[in-house]
């Protein structure tokens, strides 16, 4: 599990991010100032933090430098400073993004999403979207306490579309990920394997569903009420 530090004086803020990586399968580490988040990285190995610009005693920007100075982990800058300038700054400090306020909860995580990819920080071998939980390494699919053996193209199609929350994926482009260029079948398979799993599934609509994108292809989304802007 992935620990994330959330620095942020304002609690509502906090919880908010909090609660939204937690369903994720993250662990949310919470400091209301500078000083007490520094404490913390000295305590607990962390693989990201967000960190809110204005706070007391110590700005987001001293934060981030201290933070890149002695620990080797992505920030996100997290501040209603949204002039150039600021932006500047803040990746002046060591800053790897910048999320102004206010922002689409779901906006911050692809930002966490993309940045732990790209230090290489995601658990490849499972995959935990909110009650939905993919494990490659033994092809068990796992709802709340109920666990499934899917066929291994269904599992693949699974796998692949969760992996890529919200990304729309082509018959075409399934295929080949799925199924291989060598594939020499109807490309209509794909919607025979995604009516399966909406089978499957079906009374998990409210954690997860398969949308079809017409004319387009599919992609899966988590289902929740809706969050309101920070």
């Amino acid at each position: 599990m992935k620990n994330i530090l959330v620095v942020d004086d304002d609690q509502h803020v906090r919880h908010i991010v909090r609660d939204l990586l937690a369903k994720e399968g993250y662990h949310v580490l919470e400091a209301e100032e500078g000083i007490t988040a520094l404490d913390l990285l000295q305590k607990e190995d962390c693989n990201l933090a967000i960190v809110d610009i204005m706070m007391p005693h110590m700005d987001g920007y001293h934060l981030t430098e201290e933070i890149r100075r002695d620990y080797d982990i992505p920030v996100i800058l997290l501040t209603s400073k949204g002039e150039l300038e600021d932006k500047e700054k803040g990746f002046s400090s060591g800053t790897d993004d910048y999320v102004v306020k206010p922002f689409e909860p779901k906006e911050l995580l692809f930002r966490v999403n993309a940045i732990l990819r790209r230090y290489g920080m995601v658990h490849e071998s499972s995959i935990k979207l909110g009650d939905l939980y993919i494990d490659k390494k033994s092809y068990e699919v796992k709802v709340n306490d109920k666990t499934y053996i899917l066929p291994l193209k269904e599992f693949e199609l699974l796998a692949l579309l969760a992996s890529h929350l919200n990304q729309v994926f082509s018959r075409e482009l399934i295929i080949e990920k799925v199924w291989g260029l060598d594939y020499e079948g109807d490309d209509r398979t794909v919607d025979v394997h995604i009516k399966r799993l909406r089978g499957r599934f079906s009374s998990y609509q409210h954690c997860f569903s398969i949308k079809t994108v017409r004319g387009v292809g599919y992609c899966m989304e988590l289902n929740e009420n809706e969050k309101p802007l920070l």
